[in-house]
């Protein structure tokens, strides 16, 4: 295993689960939004017990319903099981450029959320993925007038979310502050 000192921001896109056969190769848990993509992106950076690692894919594919890799120089199951639970990380940078109406959830997070009347709902602390829509996580401010601590949003374009202006880091929504 190679340490790693990035300084790149990196981002989360899978974790290593437990070893596949007798030749080093072990299960993947992707959470591109394409599985397959995963394998789209190198050198990644594995963070395991604290410590970060670049590593390069010697090979990886899918496999029955899931997907297995395999690292160089991981040549047995014993070396296999020293990655395991390892996160996934690439750099940022591969990330592919988006259409300017799209986002990364990463460009979201931190944004300060008005509505449209004017109030000021707090910041994206987070996202989450439902089955009809994203929803946002906002951490309210601490002298919220409706008592509020923190709020769901539904991530649902020109309905909730009226605009996303990354120069000036706010969302736009219409949403009753009461909720």
């Amino acid at each position: 295993m190679s340490q790693s000192n990035s300084t790149e921001e990196l981002i989360l896109v899978g974790k290593i689960g437990a070893p596949y056969g007798i030749k080093g190769w072990f299960k993947i848990n992707a959470y591109t939004e394409i599985s397959e993509g995963i394998f789209d992106y190198s050198p990644w950076f594995i963070t395991l017990n604290g410590q970060q690692h670049q590593v390069k894919v010697a090979n990886g594919r899918r496999h029955n319903k899931g997907l297995i890799a395999k690292f160089d120089n991981v040549e047995t199951r014993n070396d296999a099981e020293a990655w395991l639970h390892g996160e996934i990380f690439v750099a940022a940078n591969q990330l592919p450029d988006l259409a300017g109406d799209e986002f990364y959830w990463r460009d979201l997070k931190g944004m300060a959320v008005k509505a449209v009347n004017g109030y000021d709902l707090g910041i994206v602390s987070g996202l989450m993925e439902t089955g009809s829509n994203d929803v946002l996580v906002v951490d309210a401010k601490k002298n919220d007038a409706f008592g509020k601590t923190e709020r769901l949003i539904p991530y649902i374009q020109d309905d909730v979310i009226i605009s996303v202006n990354k120069d000036e880091n706010t969302i736009t929504v219409d949403w009753d502050p009461g909720f």
